[in-house]
């Protein structure tokens, strides 16, 4: 999608240059989706009876068939809802230039997750003759710190961004950071864990 780009000329490529830019955000947000997913599933404690009923051929959602359901709705509501808050103050033509900045964003917390993702479910330590691998529940809250980290540093750089991709008015800012950038995490948080 990117002509031969390499990720530092894709990352540090100016949006006048850029091309694809639609479809490089899809395809990004759909391998963050599952990379997500593939790091959430195993701490979702039960899937509730209410999808768990839901069958399809006598089969049912496991624990990252729910995840999945339930990020990918995520990540495609945010999207649709940020489409719409950008068309509803009159700077539609920055939607674009904000799923360029996303893509972007999105491309790098990919590969942490994808290091992330071998780490955790590859990584041994010898020591003494014995292997020692990560513990999960003692990675947990580090997980947690690492996404709200992520979460916070987003918030700034969508703040920052050279191109403004948000509207120029501070209180649309809030606006866009408390609707669809923290309300939307604390929802898939009580769907998926509480």
């Amino acid at each position: 999608l990117q002509r031969d780009a390499s990720i530092k000329s894709y990352l540090l490529q100016d949006y006048s240059e850029s091309n694809n830019v639609f479809q490089s955000w899809t395809v990004i947000g759909i391998i963050t989706t599952l990379l997500v997913t593939t790091i959430v599933s195993q701490y979702i404690p039960v899937v509730p009876k209410q999808i768990s009923d839901l069958q399809l051929f006598g089969l049912e959602l496991n624990k990252f068939g729910f995840a999945l359901l339930a990020i990918s709705t995520f990540y495609l509501a945010k999207s649709i809802f940020s489409y719409f808050f950008f068309q509803s103050l009159g700077v539609g033509r920055k939607w674009k230039l904000f799923c360029d900045a996303s893509g972007k964003f999105y491309l790098v917390f990919s590969l942490l997750l994808m290091i992330l993702c071998f780490v955790h479910y590859y990584f041994a330590i010898e020591y003494n003759g014995a292997f020692y691998t990560i513990d999960y529940a003692n990675a947990f809250p580090i997980y947690l710190l690492f996404a709200l980290i992520i979460l916070l540093f987003k918030n700034f750089y969508f703040l920052l961004n050279k191109n403004n991709i948000l509207p120029f008015q501070w209180y649309y800012k809030i606006l866009y950071i408390c609707t669809l950038q923290i309300a939307p995490v604390l929802a898939l948080w009580k769907l998926l864990f509480i």
